[in-house]
């Protein structure tokens, strides 16, 4: 280690180490290319952890294990599961599931995070412990989205994690984006000199060690292999060999050619080797029986340095198991395969089994099919929706019958879909078009395709293959042709221009002609009918039925039984959790287009205390999602920022609308430009527009607060002419003030019109406290006035107090510029104190400076005890406060018990108490 450098290296893995030893928790993503020293180093933290009291686990990812759910999450977990019994019932039950340990409903991967969040926690307090996981570019998926989860949450258990990631990687590694990385760059020319002097034992001329060292680039591995085969017309001096492009190219073709020295028996059993990614030695010794190969020919690979054969079979680099994969002849795998498929026990190991023989088959065989789809099953069951696609897959391919086959090909892009694999799911679908299929089942083609279009452009064309699935599912499942109906005006609401006059017009009369419900409505045939309603007949028209349908989502009481609608049909109240999680975000969002901020409340904490209490913590996210805008507009700023950190360490994609959205009210300029560019960056053909569009809210929010009216008077016309926007209110105040403060108010007035329409027809303190606060501003003399203390008075009288506080600011700032000092400083006062309470800088800022040219400066917040708390910290003692024990508040925040406990004592040393008795007497802020 010496010889090779990474001095730096070597002191970033000791401080995590010490800092565990002293209770902390750490992590690091080490990249580098093959072969640059990235096992070296976990080597060495494994030493320097085992020498100082550490338990030691690792998993070594292999490229032909990612069909396998949770397998390197197995590797990690399995010595530490004596621990699993100190875990909460519902957290052993997920883990047990999803590690194959027992069997139950599909687990959700939030609660095998957790769980395995806190297993760790638990096996460190007996002492530190290190997590090495080697090659986690071919870690499964479902295994790094739990080990990404548990390192973003990790914070006071005493444990380091340790990835080492190849770069660049085979596969798309964007969990580990956000982790702290540490590069490994090359050698310098003196490392690389010495490394090289200790590798070979005939020495080396001069041209010789130049040519290879230029060669390897710095790569330790590079310089071995090539100083160890290097090609004849290098130690010759003769012309050289056509370059092989790339340093793990090159060495790959080293190892390919020892591989090529060996005798036939020992390649073979090097390739059975190479196929079984378990490395279980009993293993590899029966598929040998199977083949014929005698134990003794194992040495000539152990001697020419390739595998070692001990408890475990390891290969001295996984490029040698590429090299042996890339180096045999098709019928050979298939042999070693069959060997693997023969040793294995179809009671202990059904799913390696049928894989390894579905490997064998040549051409078709419904045998190995069926064997597929049962595996399919059980990992569904596990929670490995990417495998069981995987298994579909292969099982579509394997199976002789037209029809049977396209219905299996219909059934794994399904599963591709909703793993994520769209593209894969798209060439899926042509298979299954192929067909023979039945009618049904070519309109869920249809459906698919449809989704797919849409996920993946964004764009007219995928509305339009929406309502043509709609239309198609009609006489087939009228209940799936009206979700789809929904679906398709969900999309237009969401990518649609209000100037372009189409999208949503087009989508709401194509859903008039949709199929009645066949027995009571659900809420979303109620939401579908409403929302028609809305658009074709207008605002007034359209307000009782959405009313009506958010009350049926709010309604959670199924023995409540039923009662008439305006058309005398009866509503089940009753609403099932899947459809609930699946319309929810509409609901919320249309209970803002009603101006409802009682039913937005409901609407927003209700998913998210639903998907906690039954395990379902994958749409988590998407549930937080809603419930920070109610926050947000709450003036809740530090609640919603928690919240936003829960999903930051989510493997979801991130919401960066949500982001976008709290920096803004935030009035951090620096963080909201730079989301607002990964939003623009990332938004791809015709989705950029619609993703640009709904993001200039924000920015017309930040710039507001800024008081760079000019800019958000820009950024909110855009935003009004998003449909979402428009739909959902959003836009109308935003662009109102902006147009006023800029001095051309008659660029509001389109605004200015809806939204005094919608909020009289509401009859709302939030919508009406809007309408007042709007009016105001493009009024001028005792009018005005009016209208600004008619919107306190509304908005006093609703949970907006985030809207409560700007309206003071404005109120504020008519009075100065009224020549009022005093009842300006009044209300300015009261403005400045409720924003920086909630943490609005930038709106806070402004008034500040309002204050100011009044000729009072503005006062600090008197010091409270509570101040010296961090947001995170506050959050936790509130929690505690109310009762809530450790566990309870870790599993609240998706911390471990010991990170909570971390907090608590920090809680107490600042407010300088000593029980939790004490901290539930304080008086602690919102």
């Amino acid at each position: 280690m010496d010889v090779l450098g990474r001095r730096a290296e070597r002191a970033a893995v000791d401080n995590l180490l010490s800092r565990a030893r002293a209770g902390e928790s750490g992590v690091v993503v080490v990249r580098g290319e093959a072969g640059i020293g990235k096992t070296v180093l976990l080597e060495h933290a494994r030493g320097a952890a085992e020498s100082s009291g550490f338990q030691v686990v690792s998993s070594v990812g292999v490229e032909s294990e990612t069909q396998f759910a949770f397998a390197g999450l197995h590797q990690l977990c399995a010595p530490l599961l004596d621990h699993v019994g100190a875990l909460p019932e519902p957290q052993q039950a997920a883990l047990g599931v999803a590690l194959g340990q027992q069997s139950g409903i599909v687990p959700d991967r939030f609660l095998v995070g957790l769980a395995t969040l806190n297993l760790l926690a638990e096996v460190a307090e007996k002492g530190p412990l290190l997590c090495l996981v080697d090659d986690a570019q071919w870690m499964d998926e479902a295994s790094t989205q739990i080990l990404s989860f548990v390192a973003r949450r990790m914070a006071a258990e005493g444990t380091v994690l340790v990835f080492a990631l190849r770069d660049p990687t085979d596969r798309e590694a964007a969990w580990s984006d956000g982790l702290p990385v540490l590069c490994l760059g090359g050698l310098d020319e003196a490392d690389a000199r010495a490394l090289l002097a200790t590798a070979v034992h005939t020495p080396l001329d001069e041209g010789m060690c130049d040519r290879i060292v230029a060669e390897a680039r710095g790569n330790p591995l590079a310089l071995v292999e090539l100083a160890r085969s290097a090609p004849a017309p290098w130690v010759t001096g003769g012309f050289e060999l056509p370059e092989v492009p790339g340093t793990v190219h090159r060495i790959e073709e080293t190892f390919r050619r020892r591989v090529a020295d060996l005798p036939a028996q020992s390649r073979l059993l090097l390739l059975v080797a190479a196929v079984d990614p378990t490395g279980e030695t009993a293993l590899l010794w029966r598929a040998a029986t199977h083949l014929g190969i005698a134990s003794e020919w194992a040495a000539p690979a152990e001697a020419s340095g390739l595998l070692e054969i001990g408890s475990q079979v390891q290969f001295r680099h996984p490029l040698v198991r590429s090299a042996v994969l890339r180096g045999a002849a098709p019928q050979d795998r298939r042999r070693a395969h069959g060997a693997l498929a023969a040793a294995i026990d179809a009671d202990v190991d059904p799913d390696r089994r049928a894989w390894h023989r579905s490997q064998t088959v040549l051409g078709t065989d419904e045998g190995a099919a069926v064997e597929l789809i049962r595996s399919a099953g059980r990992a569904h069951a596990r929670g490995g929706l990417a495998v069981s696609a995987a298994f579909l897959e292969q099982a579509a391919k394997l199976t002789p019958d037209p029809a049977a086959r396209a219905c299996r090909a219909l059934e794994a892009a399904h599963a591709k879909h909703e793993a994520g694999a769209s593209a894969d799911a798209s060439e899926l679908l042509a298979v299954a078009a192929a067909g023979p299929l039945n009618d049904v089942q070519q309109a869920q083609l249809g459906l698919l395709r449809a989704r797919i279009s849409f996920h993946l452009a964004r764009d007219a064309e995928g509305q339009a293959m929406l309502l043509e699935a709609a239309k198609c599912l009609a006489p087939l499942d009228p209940e799936l042709s009206r979700e789809t109906y929904l679906g398709a005006l969900d999309a237009a609401i969401v990518t649609g221009n209000s100037r372009s006059g189409r999208g949503v017009p087009t989508v709401t009369e194509a859903a008039r002609t949709a199929p009645p419900p066949t027995g009571p409505p659900r809420p979303a045939d109620l939401l579908l009918a409403g929302l028609v309603t809305m658009f074709t007949e207008g605002y007034s028209t359209g307000l009782p039925g959405l009313r009506r349908a958010l009350a049926a989502f709010a309604d959670h009481d199924s023995e409540a039984g039923h009662e008439p609608d305006i058309h005398g049909v009866s509503v089940t109240d009753g609403v099932s959790e899947t459809h609930r999680r699946r319309w929810g975000w509409l609901a919320c969002r249309t209970a803002m287009a009603v101006f409802d901020d009682e039913m937005l409340h409901t609407l927003a904490a209700r998913p998210v205390q639903l998907v906690r209490d039954s395990g379902a913590l994958a749409a988590l996210p998407r549930a937080l999602l809603g419930q920070s805008v109610m926050l947000v507009l709450s003036g809740e700023l530090a609640q919603a920022e928690e919240q936003t950190a829960i999903v930051a360490a989510t493997w979801a994609a991130p919401l960066l609308h949500a982001q976008l959205f709290l920096s803004a009210w935030r009035g951090r300029p620096d963080e909201t430009a730079e989301v607002y560019a990964t939003i623009a960056a990332h938004a791809d053909g015709n989705a950029k527009a619609t993703e640009v569009s709904l993001a200039q809210y924000a920015m017309a929010v930040q710039h507001n607060g800024m008081g760079d009216y000019p800019a958000a008077q820009v950024a909110a016309t855009r935003a009004f002419e998003s449909e979402a926007s428009r739909f959902n209110n959003l836009a109308h105040p935003e662009l109102i003030e902006a147009a006023c403060r800029a001095g051309q108010p008659e660029l509001a007035a389109e605004a200015l019109e809806e939204l005094t329409s919608r909020a009289r027809a509401s009859g709302t303190p939030w919508g009406l406290g809007l309408a007042a606060r709007s009016r105001a501003l493009t009024i001028t003399g005792p009018a005005a006035e009016e209208h600004y203390r008619e919107a306190i008075e509304q908005l006093a009288r609703c949970r907006m107090a985030a809207h409560l506080a700007r309206t003071h600011l404005v109120y504020g700032e008519w009075l100065r510029r009224e020549g009022r000092r005093q009842d300006a400083r009044d209300q300015l006062r009261t403005a400045h104190g409720m924003l920086l309470d909630m943490g609005a800088e930038a709106f806070a800022a402004r008034a500040a400076r309002e204050l100011r040219a009044t000729g009072e400066y503005p006062r600090k917040r008197t010091a409270q005890p509570a101040d010296a708390l961090t947001a995170h910290e506050l959050h936790i003692a509130r929690l505690v406060a109310t009762g809530a024990t450790s566990r309870e508040v870790g599993t609240q925040l998706f911390l471990s018990p010991r990170t909570i406990e971390a907090h608590l004592r920090s809680i107490f040393r600042k407010l300088d108490i000593n029980s939790r008795r004490q901290l539930r007497e304080l008086s602690l802020p919102r």
